[in-house]
């Protein structure tokens, strides 16, 4: 039985959207945050305060996965929500991006990848095909094909070939998926930092007829407004009625122009690695609460937060905490990270079903909230 459904309930191509992606037995409205849980677990949080954080989807990757514990096993206890205890949505990522980040440890020819184990050195081949079946073994509700993610400095023609692969890839991924599962497998647009080549793979992928499509390859060291300009390329050639999911950003400033875009879905580790680093979000920027400034501070990270956080414990004691290197630490600042943008990510929401984007907009860029 298919448990993946998209409705759009308001917007259109290249505007502000809402919708809910109906999973299994939740409804999770967009625009929506993931957080990132490499491993089957978002670093230092357990699924109940994933849940109070606001949380309602997940993303872990299928090649970490596949390498520790390993699929079988996964498939074997029950699949991923039961091995894990997050009855909400998962989606996983297919390896892609190890591609282009393990590059020193890998070689691509037109069957798949050759990785070599970053864990201890073993030869391991992915083909597409070997992807979308690891990952519906895992049991993820939302699945991610295997594609080739390209850098900010790579050439046109390298670009060009890349996302020819990745299209090459993902009909074979789509054929492998038909008839296998009840997850949803998505189209990966790729293209380097060129607006043609983007167009080209998001008119191709298009016709694929994928029940979502996603935007890789960005958030990879260009510039902001080259972002920009490459999703205004793109996004508004992917069918309208789908899903539209830009991987690998989390800053706030880029969620929101990426969401008056037309972009649907987020990821990234950077709440949660910026936490364990002692870096925390409050409108109009980031504290880092390691610095001597906060030694003696009785204010909460954020005045006006509802997070378990700022509700309970001061600046002071936060930088007390990660001096000692203490694990509460990092479990605190994980935990106003992930409520500060699951939160302004509702409040965009919000804005777009009260027609007040544009206020919300001078707000935000004003430096409260």
């Amino acid at each position: 039985m298919f448990r993946f459904r998209f409705e759009l309930l308001q917007g259109g191509e290249d505007s502000p959207r809402l919708g809910k992606l109906h999973i299994r037995n939740r409804e999770i409205e967009t625009p929506v945050f993931m957080p990132v849980g490499t491993y089957a677990a978002v670093k230092t949080l357990s699924p109940r305060e994933l849940e109070e954080v606001g949380a309602r989807i997940i993303l872990s990757n299928a090649y970490h996965l596949h390498l520790r514990p390993g699929e079988k096993l996964v498939k074997k206890l029950g699949g991923i929500h039961r091995f894990t205890g997050w009855d909400g949505g998962f989606l996983t990522d297919s390896g892609g991006f190890q591609v282009f980040s393990l590059a020193s440890m890998r070689k691509i020819d037109r069957r798949g990848v050759e990785f070599r184990s970053h864990i201890d050195g073993a030869r391991e081949y992915l083909t597409p095909e070997d992807v979308v079946r690891i990952e519906t073994d895992i049991g993820a509700d939302i699945i991610m094909p295997l594609d080739v993610c390209t850098g900010a400095d790579t050439s046109k023609e390298d670009a060009r070939e890349a996302a020819l692969r990745t299209i090459e890839w993902a009909k074979r991924s789509r054929s492998a998926w038909q008839g296998i599962g009840s997850n949803a497998l998505f189209g990966i647009v790729q293209g380097g930092m060129f607006p043609d080549t983007r167009a080209w793979c998001a008119e191709e992928m298009g016709g694929l007829d994928f029940p979502g499509y996603a935007v890789g390859g960005l958030s990879v060291g260009e510039e902001w407004g080259k972002m920009y300009e490459l999703l205004e390329a793109t996004v508004p050639l992917l069918p309208g009625h789908k899903p539209r999911y830009l991987m690998g950003v989390g800053l706030p400033e880029n969620i929101l122009e990426a969401v008056l875009r037309g972009v649907d879905m987020f990821d990234s580790v950077l709440p949660t690695r910026n936490a364990r680093n002692g870096t925390v979000f409050v409108p109009g920027g980031k504290l880092v609460l390691k610095n001597n400034r906060y030694r003696e501070d009785e204010k909460p990270i954020q005045d006006g937060c509802t997070c378990y956080t700022c509700t309970n414990f001061t600046r002071a004691y936060l930088r007390h905490l990660f001096k000692m290197r203490e694990i509460l630490a990092y479990r605190l600042a994980t935990i106003h990270n992930l409520h500060y943008l699951i939160t302004f990510v509702s409040k965009i929401r919000e804005a777009i079903k009260g027609s007040t984007l544009d206020r919300f907009i001078e707000t935000f860029r004003s430096g409260h909230v």
